[in-house]
């Protein structure tokens, strides 16, 4: 039961992500041929539809937002950023917080992984140790006595391991989704850092 616990809330889990970064990859695309299909740098609004989803869009809306926080007027055009650094560093810290959303039960996946295996072990041992009891209770020394108590006991180990191969795997896969993802922030970041120093260095 411990076991189909573990495997019930891993499919969850692996369901979940599954479907989050598709739609995370094709928003990021959209976003991505919005932004660069525009002239300069637009009002995050104009590009929300594009990126929804994306988690490009609250890295761009961090960096625009300390963009003109340093721009002084209603018409910035002709102005000089003070820091660019200032911009990159609220784009890094957004990038951040979104990889650590992506990371959201990863370590549900890492546990499965890790655990369940010992858990079916377990499960084996204790099995075995009661057939080898049942036999001297009963008190026939044959192979034909603990045979079925043996191979029931070996199921969990069976099931351990059925348990915890897809969260090994689910885990290494949505793992390098997350590092695809937080690299394509950070040169992001950078080809906004780029567009800044255009328009406004």
């Amino acid at each position: 039961m411990i076991l189909l616990g573990f495997s019930l809330f891993s499919w969850a889990v692996i369901y979940q992500k599954y479907r989050l970064f598709s739609q995370i990859q094709a928003a990021s695309i959209r976003f991505l041929k919005t932004f660069r299909a525009g002239k300069g740098l637009t009002d995050p609004a104009a590009v929300a539809t594009a990126g929804t989803g994306s988690p490009l869009l609250p890295v761009y809306t961090a960096g625009y937002k300390e963009l003109y926080s340093q721009l002084a007027g209603a018409n910035p055009h002709g102005e000089k950023v003070k820091s660019l650094n200032a911009v990159s560093v609220s784009m890094q810290l957004a990038a951040a917080d979104e990889v650590h959303k992506l990371e959201a039960w990863m370590t549900w996946l890492a546990t499965t992984g890790s655990v369940t295996p010992f858990i079916g072990l377990f499960g084996t041992v204790w099995g075995v140790m009661d057939a080898f009891f049942g036999l001297g209770t009963a008190g026939a020394a044959s192979l034909r006595a603990v045979a079925p108590g043996i191979a029931e006991a070996l199921i969990t180990t069976a099931a351990g391991l059925f348990t915890a191969v897809p969260a090994v795997i689910a885990y290494n896969h949505f793992l390098s989704h997350i590092r695809e993802q937080a690299m394509r922030m950070d040169n992001f970041a950078m080809e906004f850092a780029a567009q800044v120093e255009k328009q406004y260095g």
